[in-house]
């Protein structure tokens, strides 16, 4: 790997973990980053693995860092952030079909996350109940916000273009 891309690659996973901390903790600000109904903002940049594989490493430190910074316990921080990998990589995987990059966070959200509200933080109520309003929150972030911002991207996607043979090829 040259240099040049070497150093494009980095510079685009560390601005999309940095907006990806900013937009958690503005949403954390609004108490929608966490708890049994819960918005990220922050999960519409999960669809950006359909356009580099930089926004892997970004959205997994991003992740990372947001629920270091806004306070989460100890089990949300760990499978908040392979929920949020497992999405990354899902996303990737999919990139070929444009309307489904949001499907893996959404369904790695809302499987794994409800877990984490009955367990680590002992808030009361049913893990399905959890799932649905887990779910619903990362079909508002991701499904709707995400897919927005996917269709704002696709006419400047040329800037990611010199990353596709960079880290995890096509």
């Amino acid at each position: 790997m040259n240099t040049k891309r070497s150093t494009l690659y980095v510079a685009q996973a560390g601005v999309i973990a940095a907006v990806y901390i900013v937009l958690t903790v503005i949403a954390a600000g609004f108490d929608l980053a966490s708890g049994a109904i819960q918005v990220r903002f922050s999960e519409a940049l999960t669809v950006l693995p359909y356009f580099t594989p930089a926004a892997i490493p970004g959205l997994i430190i991003g992740c990372l860092l947001s629920n270091l910074l806004t306070g989460c316990a100890l089990p949300d921080i760990i499978f908040g952030t392979l929920a949020t990998a497992i999405g990354a990589f899902g996303t990737y995987a999919l990139r070929k079909y444009r309307f489904l990059a949001p499907v893996p966070p959404i369904l790695s959200n809302a499987l794994i996350i409800p877990f984490v509200l009955r367990y680590a933080y002992g808030i009361p109520g049913s893990i399905p109940f959890f799932m649905a309003t887990v779910g619903a929150g990362e079909v508002i972030a991701c499904g709707i916000f995400g897919l927005i911002l996917l269709h704002a991207l696709l006419p400047v996607r040329s800037i990611f273009s010199s990353l596709t043979t960079v880290g995890i090829r096509q």
